[in-house]
């Protein structure tokens, strides 16, 4: 008897760490110290350019969007999807990512998998500027079914503690300014997945006209990076607060910024809602209030600014090739949602 034989092949995970070494090594910034392979990583925080520096630190998963990812058999975007995603959580407070890690389950392990996989994510970590300093590979044998795997990210990004972004400066009047998703990013999967693949009867293969793409390409359009299209506006003191719209929809997540006494009043007539919600509305005859609290409804991420700021946030945002809109304002209230 040997460890293969009970489920758990050494040679293979030795593989895979040779596969993603060279990855990971792609993606390292002068403040990386250690190589992938040590017990932990180790970074160097410049104090040159960060004088008061605010650690940031976030983890997350990809959620079911990673059934789809079995279902078509493209392994190559959910790392990306999982990077895009950690990296916006700590954007919301203004921080820039440092380095990233993650953590890749299975129960067998399929070194070519686990190189798309990890590849993904080391795509996603060099578009951001972010380290790939280490992660873990764990074979599970039992743990999860023929051909399936699950991913977590642990992000840590720095902010000056001057320009920490907490929302306690928002005050009635404000605006807010939506910016455009690419799709459902990383959250609603489970019910998507029910409409479409168990009330429609689709595959993932099905080509659906009105979205132009197979239903599996349309859902595994990548998570958005907000980074390079937020970075300007907080340079310039434009961002009172930022929201990050995931699980829970505009509805859960835009009071998550606002202090006590302020409320947002959303204009639903001020963008289309992207054509994969609206497809998923009408094949699951869903509510719209159900849609607004398990979908982005097409806007990844929101910014408040002040009125008068609002029309240089988004000719800036107009630069970096982002068509922002103004999505509706801050009123007095109860850290509450009201849509117009």
């Amino acid at each position: 008897m040997d460890y293969r034989q009970a489920g758990v092949d050494i040679d293979a995970g030795n593989e895979t760490v040779r596969r993603i070494k060279s990855l990971a090594r792609s993606t390292f910034t002068p403040g990386v110290l250690s190589d992938i392979g040590s017990f932990g990583g180790l970074f160097h925080l410049d104090r040159d350019r960060v004088k008061e520096p605010v650690l940031v630190s976030s983890a997350d998963g990809v959620g079911t969007k990673l059934k789809v990812a079995f279902m078509t058999g493209r392994h190559d975007t959910v790392g990306a999807d999982l990077v895009n995603h950690c990296v916006n959580d700590i954007l919301v407070q203004g921080a820039e990512p440092l380095f990233f890690l993650d953590y890749l389950a299975t129960g067998r392990l399929a070194p070519a998998v686990a190189e798309q996989v990890i590849g993904g994510v080391a795509r996603g970590c060099r578009e951001n500027g972010c380290a790939l300093i280490g992660g873990e590979t764990a074979e599970m044998p039992g743990f999860y079914a023929d051909g399936e795997y699950d991913i977590a990210g642990f992000i840590v990004g720095v902010v000056e503690k001057a320009k920490v972004i907490d929302g306690r400066t928002i005050v009635p009047g404000d605006v807010l300014i939506g910016l455009p998703s690419a799709g459902l990013h990383t959250n609603g999967y489970s019910l998507a997945r029910h409409v479409f693949f168990e009330l429609a009867g689709w595959r993932a293969d099905t080509f659906v006209a009105g979205l132009g793409t197979t239903i599996g390409d349309a859902l595994l359009a990548p998570h958005r990076s907000y980074l390079s299209v937020v970075r300007p506006l907080v340079d310039r003191d434009l961002v009172k607060g930022l929201a990050h719209i995931t699980g829970g929809g505009i509805t859960e997540n835009l009071p998550r910024t606002l202090p006590e006494g302020c409320a947002a009043e959303v204009d639903r007539r001020s963008w289309t809602v992207s054509p994969i919600f609206r497809l998923l509305q009408d094949c699951g005859g869903i509510a719209d209030q159900e849609m607004f609290r398990a979908f982005n409804m097409g806007v990844g991420l929101i910014v408040v600014c002040a009125a008068p700021d609002a029309g240089r946030v988004i000719a800036l945002t107009a630069d970096v090739g982002c068509d922002a809109f103004r999505l509706g304002s801050v009123v007095a209230g109860d850290r509450s949602v009201r849509y117009l």
